[in-house]
């Protein structure tokens, strides 16, 4: 038997995979007699924030993992499909039907019993899923440190992070302050004073995002957004997260009025992070305001900057690719607790979950889907990325493979849903 705990996207994906291999599930939920602050049904997979899973297109990877759990089985995407509403190029569903739609067919099935009720602890025997989401409750959180440890955090402070094909080369310079470390870690955009002295503008002009009231927490200064400092003065930001010292530019041999520092993202090097600039701007005032950094003026943002409640574990350090804890394999994670971002890539890491906890439930070989897939680029993402700066992530392009050979940039995409399809095509077989 396997226990899950929390029934959300993950948990209600993971248990109906796992129960759908003929596995005895226990699915707890909290609700209805205790909600979290952002919740208001008393169903099971509630969406809460917003009615779109985003785009559809192959175009955009999220629309490719979409196409992959529809070919997979994945409950989720039946009931996307079954509840969807008009959208143009989206997915989006009824909220209402949708969480309807999963309670029906979880509550239904012989193999899953639904106990409504918290779940304070971890079980300290059986196989156990632990979905509990990014607002897990306090006594489970405290449960859960005891197996995580130092690797639980309960903030994000994201910053932004761009594709390093977007990045123009010829105004940056690869440079580690005071040349300390290795030298192609960090990437340089230089600015010029009235260059900075616009951009400080333009951040505190920006539209910015409103805390709701579970959200609103003392910012340390280790992780201030960058419009709070940008508000304290012209040259805050210069004293700080963009300071030009031991930053020499190459072209001139002297230090720039300012520099917003790119730290690889991935060890493959297709993904940079804007150092320091986790902020709580809107997504298109993100997307206005920093391509008026320069060697920015063209980015494709991977991952646009956040600031919220999210409770979530270091998954590089902590779990297998599998999702199994290191410390204790019968132990699995699944859903936006693994770090993970988004409803879509929750469901994912849930299906995943699910499908290897009734691996070991059986005593099965594991199954993990090839790197190449969506699925799997996700996976492998959350389970190996670099443990000092581990945040969490949406999925994207610059998380796959490279194509081997010179590709055209208006092809790239296109060839790399291509092969992630036929790949998870040929592992469907094996399911």
């Amino acid at each position: 038997m396997i226990t899950i705990i929390g029934a959300g996207l993950a948990g209600c994906e993971a248990a109906w995979q796992a129960a759908s291999r003929g596995v005895n599930v226990t699915l707890y939920e909290m609700k209805p007699d205790k909600l979290s602050p952002a919740h208001e049904l008393s169903s099971l997979a509630e969406l809460v924030c917003s009615n779109s899973l985003r785009g559809d297109s192959l175009d955009n990877a999220v629309g490719l993992l979409k196409e992959e759990l529809r070919r997979v089985g994945s409950l989720f995407m039946e009931a996307a499909e079954a509840t969807r509403v008009p959208a143009g190029g989206a997915l989006a569903v009824n909220r209402l039907l949708f969480s309807e739609y999963i309670t029906d067919k979880i509550s239904k099935h012989p193999l899953i019993t639904v106990v409504h009720k918290e779940l304070c602890e971890i079980p300290t025997e059986g196989v156990v899923i632990i979905a509990s989401g990014p607002l897990t409750s306090e006594p489970l959180a405290e449960s859960i440190t005891g197996l995580a440890g130092d690797y639980l955090y309960f903030y994000d402070a994201i910053a932004p992070i761009v594709t390093a094909e977007s990045i123009d080369m010829d105004t940056v310079f690869a440079a580690s302050r005071y040349g300390k470390g290795d030298g192609d870690d960090y990437l340089n955009c230089p600015f010029k004073e009235s260059e900075y002295v616009a951009f400080i503008d333009a951040i505190n002009c920006a539209e910015k995002v409103p805390s709701r009231d579970f959200e609103k927490v003392l910012h340390f200064e280790g992780c201030m957004p960058v419009e709070e400092l940008a508000s304290r003065g012209v040259d805050t930001l210069r004293f700080g997260a963009m300071k030009p010292v031991g930053l020499p530019d190459p072209k001139s041999g002297e230090d720039s009025h300012a520099i917003v520092q790119l730290r690889k993202e991935n060890l493959e090097g297709s993904l940079y992070n804007l150092v320091g600039f986790q902020t709580k701007m809107t997504w298109p005032e993100q997307k206005r305001v920093f391509r008026m950094i320069p060697g920015l003026q063209d980015a494709d943002f991977a991952r646009l900057g956040s600031m919220h409640r999210n409770t979530f574990i270091n998954s590089p350090a902590l779990l297998l690719p599998t999702l199994q804890l290191k410390s204790d394999p019968r132990i699995f994670f699944a859903g936006q607790i693994t770090g993970v971002e988004g409803y879509v890539e929750s469901a994912g890491a849930g299906f995943i979950a699910g499908l290897n906890a009734a691996c070991l439930a059986k005593g099965e070989d594991f199954l993990q889907p090839p790197q190449e897939t969506a699925l799997g680029a996700l996976v492998h993402h959350v389970t190996n990325a670099d443990v000092k700066h581990f945040q969490p992530m949406n999925v994207n392009y610059g998380l796959f493979p490279a194509i081997a050979g010179k590709i055209k940039k208006k092809d790239k995409r296109g060839m790399l849903a291509e092969r992630a399809l036929t790949a998870i095509d040929r592992w469907r077989s094996e399911l």
